[in-house]
């Protein structure tokens, strides 16, 4: 891999907080902490030439979310971009989805490099002229003009969760869209905001009875009707929406029975799950929990049929992760376009990728030492003890607080986007 593009982002509290490819891939959006939105495109010049691929340059950047306070719990909303997702593109613009905690917004991405003019009834300045200066009538024409990229929100879906969203997912139907809490997941039209209809609700009776949350939900990418969600004990529920109204009873349960010999005071930490995706195919899921990701097979519930290593290294240092909350760290993780290979993050700026079919697994770092434009990425090494390699690093001198949360795969190309903190790097695969 090498790097192609490398984008920082404002200041330190600029943190990017999710990264999502278009369906085309020709566009790439970031959110941030801010509550901005900023999305990239490709170079269209280079797009046919092989010796040099397309880079992303800046597109358009907005405010998508402001700070709010809600008056009647007392309780700042942070204008924080938890998730975007965005919608096929069906005529010249772009539609995308952002959330905050609360609120889930619909923006239009579209172009203008025209303008008119010759208006009857204003002037060039906007004014609007007398009627009775008006003695010819003109035909308005449409002037070239520079480019302009405008993002208007379409639709503001408001006021449905009690609890902070931790996923939004766009149904293949393309009429609809879920968002998910800690404890319900939401069934939304695109047409309609006032209203939603609460398909998964695991909220108890007795609050002092909750043993789980949702961590994250995902539509099936073929099937309207079918989706996932993921819990903190480790579970993932597939439901299906023509069984019943309400989706409390899951259609199929996948669960790994825990090692009676691995169990410790970290065991039900560590095992929640973080994020939840289904393979391209629909026929897999990928599930990251906190050292590991794991491939199950939509036909066999009682274990995964693939289990990758992310930092098993860091089984020694969970006390200490504990201490210092990194063992809350919400990692993703993702497909590369044909299910072949899958990547997540991990602390120190690392990033892993696993081959599934040669079974190969490589770590790299995303850095600003090692990633100037065209620069080869040089796989890294963690040394566990004794003595230490020249090229490794040491487990005891990772950076826990440099931690690659976010990233992206290209929908059809070997182009990955790593969010470093407030730095969102850009690699490809080597051209010759």
């Amino acid at each position: 891999m090498k790097c192609s593009d490398k984008t920082v982002l404002g200041s330190k509290s600029d943190i990017i907080s999710t990264v999502e490819f278009n369906h085309t891939g020709e566009l790439l959006a970031t959110g941030d902490k801010g509550g901005r939105v900023v999305i990239f495109q490709r170079e269209q010049e280079s797009k046919n030439q092989l010796h040099r691929r397309g880079e992303y340059n800046v597109y358009s950047t907005f405010q998508s979310h402001e700070p709010e306070f809600d008056y009647l719990k007392s309780l700042e909303i942070e204008e924080k971009i938890n998730k975007i997702r965005w919608l096929p593109q069906q005529n010249a613009a772009y539609f995308l989805l952002s959330t905050n905690d609360k609120t889930v917004k619909l923006w239009k991405v579209s172009e203008r490099d025209k303008r008119p003019e010759g208006y009857n009834l204003k002037d060039e300045d906007g004014r609007i002229r007398d009627p009775a200066t008006i003695t010819t009538l003109r035909v308005p024409v449409l002037r070239p003009m520079d480019l302009m990229v405008e993002a208007t929100p379409r639709r503001v879906f408001a006021n449905a969760h009690t609890y902070h969203i931790n996923s939004i997912s766009v149904n293949s139907d393309y009429e609809t869209y879920m968002s998910a809490d800690d404890l319900r997941i939401n069934l939304w039209n695109f047409e309609i905001t006032n209203q939603s209809f609460n398909i998964v609700d695991i909220k108890p009776a007795n609050m002092e009875e909750l043993t789980e949350v949702i961590t994250a939900a995902e539509f099936h990418p073929l099937h309207c009707n079918t989706f996932v969600y993921s819990s903190s004990k480790g579970t993932i529920r597939l439901c299906d929406m023509r069984a019943s109204a309400l989706c409390d009873r899951h259609t199929k349960f996948f669960e790994e029975p825990e090692d009676p010999s691995n169990r410790s005071f970290f065991s039900e930490i560590i095992s929640s799950i973080s994020d939840v995706k289904f393979s391209h195919s629909g026929r897999y899921i990928m599930t990251r929990d906190y050292l590991t990701v794991k491939v199950w097979d939509l036909n066999m519930e009682n274990r995964p049929i693939e289990t990758y290593q992310v930092h098993d290294y860091l089984r020694s240092k969970l006390c200490s992760l504990y201490e210092n909350d990194c063992i809350f760290d919400k990692f993703e993780c993702v497909w590369n376009g044909s299910d072949s290979v899958i990547m997540t993050g991990s602390y120190n700026n690392f990033f892993r990728m696993f081959d599934r079919n040669t079974k190969r697994d490589v770590t790299l770092e995303a850095s600003r030492e090692n990633s100037k434009p065209r620069a080869i990425l040089k796989p890294r090494k963690v040394c566990v003890g004794g003595k230490r390699r020249k090229d490794e690093i040491s487990v005891d001198s990772l950076d826990f607080s440099k931690k690659i949360l976010h990233t992206a795969w290209h929908p059809s190309e070997n182009i990955i986007a790593v969010a470093a903190t407030n730095n969102l790097y850009i690699f490809q695969d080597k051209v010759n």
